[in-house]
Order: structure tokens, then C-alpha cells, then sequence
């Protein structure tokens, strides 16, 4: 199925070749700078292999859907990041969030776990000795 993106890139691919042409062809020999039509050729053809791979990655990352998201939090382990007093940041998952401490004031470095999850921001408290073994 061809989407408007794909039509889109193709247009701005040729587009962008046309640019190419024309530099080559009429701007370049104002300053005395001669390319064969061979080494355009080659040029276009690059340009075309670039501009295909990143359309491919770009594609790629515009399908994949988020992994991380908030519900998604509530029961991760992390580690604060920021004191939270009682609000900071910590770390779970690989991923900084805003947190509030559930309880007393935690420090940096004190292993946590999300409870509860409130508008944006995480709750946390310290995860204790026997929940670490």
C-alpha cells in the first residue's frame, strides 16, 4: 500500500536530485569547477542510496510504539536520582521521572519502587531489605 508519506518522500527525492542536476550542470562551472556527467551520475545515484536508508530508518522508528509509559511504571525498581524532598527524580527502567516520596525524605542512591501513579509524576517508596533478596 503506498501512504502519502512514501509519495511525499519520493517527490522530495527527485526534488532534491533536480538540485543536484541543476548545481552541477550550471552553477558549479561559474566558478570554474567541471564534473562529468559520469561523476553526476554517480553523485545522483549516492544521494539516492542515502536518502532511501534514512527513509527506511525513518519509517522503522514511526512504526514502533512506545514501550515505557506511565501505568507502566507503577511497580518498576529505580533508583533516585534527585533527593526527593518529597518531590525529585528517579531512574527506572533507564528512563528519569518525576516522583514523590511516599513516605520520609530519600537520598541519592536509595533503591525504590513505584506504588502509585499521581497525574504525572510517580509515587515512590524505598524498597526494603527483605524485598531486595
Amino acid at each position: 500500500m503506498v501512504t502519502l508519506r512514501f509519495i511525499m518522500a519520493v517527490v522530495s527525492i527527485m526534488l532534491q536530485e533536480a538540485a543536484i542536476a541543476i548545481l552541477v550542470l550550471y552553477g558549479l562551472p561559474e566558478f570554474g569547477v567541471r564534473l562529468p556527467v559520469g561523476g553526476l551520475i554517480g553523485l545522483m545515484a549516492a544521494w539516492l542510496l542515502v536518502s532511501s536508508f534514512l527513509y527506511q530508518i525513518g519509517s522503522r522508528a514511526l512504526s514502533q510504539r512506545p514501550y515505557i509509559t506511565l501505568p507502566n511504571m507503577v511497580g518498576g525498581k529505580g533508583k533516585v536520582v534527585s533527593p526527593l524532598i518529597p518531590d525529585g527524580l528517579v531512574s527506572i527502567k533507564g528512563e528519569l521521572w518525576i516522583a514523590r516520596s511516599a513516605g520520609k525524605k530519600l537520598d541519592v542512591g536509595a533503591e525504590v519502587i513505584a506504588v502509585e501513579q499521581d497525574g504525572l509524576k510517580l509515587v515512590v517508596r524505598e524498597i526494603t531489605k527483605d524485598e531486595t533478596e
